[in-house]
């Protein structure tokens, strides 16, 4: 069986010439982005508020700004999936609500018909054996992962939510419209674990990243209810160094906790902030909420077009390699 490479655009570019930042560093990666030499400037701040903004697009201040004029172009620091020229206008249409995500001309039916738990495995080569393409889904313990899963596709014990942190300890694999997977993965950073519990689990979980050919990319869940965390930062550095796209999705969009780090829109902000300058394009986000249902259509139809993308560089892959052999 040939399975099918990853994608040619998730390869890493080289870093920026500036000075460190302070604080823990992210790679510098192209995460399907376009061609590096194209590079915009990521602005600091361009998160929407929080769920009641049903704009596509935030400003650089907390509070809400208008809405943009329709068939007007917006704010340059948004992902520019594969197939929009990033030198075209961009409408604020064109951008998926309460994200910086471009719609594209690979963007397609999205809508969950039907989803089944398959298989859960307790090592990398245990996993489906298939061509399937999958998105896996990491987080901190806690951050609301198995929640979003179950939004996803709309089961509530689908994903086996729970209030004890570290509660997946397996790679779980969920099939979707029979066509693709949704992967639940290990939280890390759960106080609850021992050492060589967490040690184990890390083992297992980036063998499942270095050795799946069909991973079209990870959703990396940052909890928008607290402040930015070092370990988010340092697992997003893991991911760049061994060239795994990512898109960043702030969960819990619907909460502010008081005395624990404020509003989430300022939260997204300052975690924008901590990267920005580490991205030559900017990174996919997009907010979300399991409890108002905001982001969940959109992060579905920005996975729709990754995944579209990635069965059409497939089947030309697959293409040239039977034409290779037959010549």
């Amino acid at each position: 069986m040939l399975l099918r490479p990853r994608l040619s655009l998730l390869r890493a570019v080289a870093p920026r010439p500036v000075p460190p930042p302070p604080r823990a560093s992210l790679p510098v990666r192209r995460t399907l982005s376009s061609p590096a030499g194209a590079a915009r400037t990521a602005s600091a701040g361009d998160a929407p508020p929080p769920a009641q903004r049903t704009g596509p697009k935030g400003g650089r201040k907390s509070a809400p700004p208008p809405p943009h004029p329709r068939g007007s172009s917006v704010n340059p620091a948004l992902f520019f999936p594969p197939g929009v020229d990033r030198d075209a206008a961009v409408a604020a249409e064109m951008v998926i609500p309460a994200s910086n995500i471009v719609v594209g001309p690979y963007a397609g039916d999205s809508r969950v018909k039907e989803a089944e738990f398959v298989m859960s495995s307790a090592r990398a080569r245990d996993c489906p054996k298939d061509d399937r393409p999958e998105f896996a889904v990491l987080g901190r313990s806690n951050v609301g992962k198995s929640s979003l899963i179950n939004a996803l596709i709309r089961r509530k014990e689908a994903a086996l939510t729970s209030k004890k942190p570290g509660k997946t300890q397996t790679i779980n694999h969920f099939l979707v419209n029979k066509s693709w997977y949704l992967v639940d993965l290990p939280g890390y950073g759960f106080a609850a674990a021992s050492q060589s519990a967490r040690t184990d689990w890390s083992s297992f979980t980036k063998g499942y990243f270095l050795n799946r050919d069909t991973l079209v990319g990870v959703l990396l869940l940052v909890d928008a209810s607290i402040p930015p965390q070092k370990i988010d930062i340092d697992c997003a550095n893991w991911l760049g160094r061994n060239n795994i796209g990512l898109t960043y999705v702030f969960t819990k969009c619907d909460k502010s906790k008081k005395g624990k780090g404020g509003r989430p829109e300022e939260n997204i902000k300052e975690f924008q902030e901590t990267i920005s300058s580490l991205y030559p394009e900017p990174p996919p986000w997009i907010m979300t909420s399991s409890v108002t249902g905001l982001g969940r259509d959109g992060l579905l139809l920005h996975m729709s077009q990754l995944r579209n993308y990635w069965d059409n560089e497939a089947t030309m892959s697959s293409a040239a390699a039977g034409g290779a052999i037959w010549n």
